[in-house]
C-alpha cells in the first residue's frame, strides 16, 4: 500500500509522516518511510539543488524537470521494489506536489505536467493521499520559525495561496484517493486523525484481499 502526505509548506507533513511510520511499525507492519524530492542518493543531491536559496534564477521548467528526475529514480530504485515486497510505503510528498506547486503555483499547463509526471512515475499512483491543510500564511510563519527555510518557501505569498487552492482542486477531482485533515490542530490531534484514516484504509484493503482469495 502506497500512502502519501501532501499539503502546503508548514503543514507538518514530515513530522506526521515519521510518527505514522513509527506507529505502523509498532503494529507489526513493514514500512518504508521516504520523502520527495530525495529518498535515494541521487534524489538527495537533486533536493540540495532545488532547495538552495542561491538558485533563485531557476526557471520553472528547470524546476519541473529536476523534480521529475529525482522522482523517476525514487520510484525505480526505492518505492516500487518495496511495494513489490508487500511493504507499506509512506512518502512525504509525491507527484501531486508537482501539480500543486508547478501547475497551480507557477500556473504551468496541467495537461503538459501530467504527461511529464506520468513518464517520471511510470504511472505509479498512491493508494491513499492525506492532505494536511493549513492556511498559507500560517504555514509559512511556521517554516520561518523552524529554521528550515528553502528556495520554494521564499516564493511570494500569492504563489503559496495558489498552491493551496490547487490541492483542493486535485482532491475534488479524485475524492476516493484523498482525505482532508485539518493541520491547524495540535500535532497529537492531527496524528490521531492520520492514524484513524490509515488504519481504516488498511483494514478495508485486507477485507478486499480476503474476498479475492
Amino acid at each position: 500500500m502506497f500512502i502519501t502526505l501532501e499539503g502546503p509548506d508548514g503543514s507538518g507533513k514530515s513530522t506526521q509522516a515519521q510518527r505514522l511510520a513509527e506507529f505502523l511499525r509498532q503494529q507489526g507492519c513493514p514500512v518504508l518511510l521516504t520523502r520527495e524530492p530525495g529518498g535515494t542518493p541521487i534524489g538527495e543531491q537533486v533536493r540540495g539543488i532545488l532547495n538552495n536559496l542561491d538558485n533563485t534564477a531557476m526557471h520553472p521548467r528547470t524546476e519541473i524537470l529536476l523534480f521529475q528526475a529525482a522522482r523517476a529514480q525514487h520510484v525505480e530504485e526505492l518505492i516500487k521494489p518495496h511495494l513489490e515486497k508487500g511493504d507499506l510505503v509512506v512518502c512525504d510528498r509525491y507527484a501531486d506536489s508537482t501539480l500543486a506547486y508547478q501547475g497551480y503555483g507557477h500556473q504551468v499547463d496541467l495537461a503538459v505536467l501530467r504527461q511529464v509526471v506520468e513518464y517520471a512515475t511510470g504511472g505509479l499512483k498512491p493508494d491513499l493521499t492525506l492532505l494536511l491543510d493549513v492556511d498559507s500564511e500560517v504555514g509559512l510563519n511556521r517554516r520561518a520559525g523552524g529554521g528550515d527555510w528553502n528556495r520554494l518557501d521564499a516564493y511570494e505569498l500569492a504563489f503559496h495561496i495558489r498552491v493551496r487552492e490547487g490541492y483542493f482542486q486535485l482532491m475534488k477531482a479524485e475524492p476516493q484517493r484523498w482525505v482532508l485533515i485539518d493541520s491547524n490542530q495540535p500535532p497529537d490531534d492531527v496524528q490521531e486523525k492520520v492514524r484513524q484514516v490509515v488504519m481504516a484504509r488498511i483494514e478495508k484493503r485486507k477485507s478486499q484481499i480476503k474476498l479475492r482469495d
